[in-house]
């Protein structure tokens, strides 16, 4: 389906949504077929086929968007409070590092405000309030190269599992000769 489930549209994209229903209801009057206005505007037959029969049964406004499925979990007020608390850094709120993960964030909603909400849930709200995923700039100042390079000779051989080495056998995996 074109558009997703649940609501968390921006005002364009809700806007953009209602232009695309108005155009189905104009293509109706002029006598179009589903499948030819699916293909035009880009959405599933069946979400014309649906819009169709509201037409039909109650008019324009029937087919008109009823805005988002269900409100936030956070509104704008409490969004701002969490704002606050993620500006404060994890450590303040128990956690040794400065690293904001979504498990921690959620934590600090659950904690904060009483509500249980998804990962993607969260990610979704955040992205809507111009949050982004961080990402290291540059390496740490702390890395030690010399380390890493030793840890990956010694160490991550003993690690890593043995690859299997092709040779004459079945192909079978029942056999004897295939292990």
């Amino acid at each position: 389906m074109r558009y997703p489930q649940g609501g968390g549209l921006t005002a364009e994209r809700q806007a953009f949504r209602e232009r695309v229903r108005m155009e189905a209801v104009a293509m109706f009057t002029d006598g179009r077929g589903s499948t030819e206005i699916a293909k035009e505007l880009r959405v599933s037959v069946r979400s014309v086929q649906r819009w169709r029969r509201s037409w039909r049964e109650v008019g324009q406004d029937a087919v008109r968007s009823r805005g988002p499925a269900s409100r936030p979990k956070l509104n704008d007020r409490l969004f701002a409070v969490l704002e606050e608390e993620l500006a404060k850094g994890p450590a303040a709120h128990g956690w040794p590092d400065q690293r904001w993960t979504l498990a921690r964030i959620k934590t600090l909603i659950g904690r904060r405000f009483h509500k249980s909400m998804t990962l993607s849930g969260i990610s979704q709200m955040l992205r809507r309030h111009g949050w982004s995923h961080q990402v290291p700039a540059r390496r740490a100042v702390e890395r030690d190269e010399a380390a890493v390079a030793g840890w990956v000779k010694d160490v991550w051989p003993h690690v890593e599992p043995p690859r299997r080495h092709s040779g004459p056998g079945s192909s079978l995996r029942t056999r004897p000769d295939s292990r």
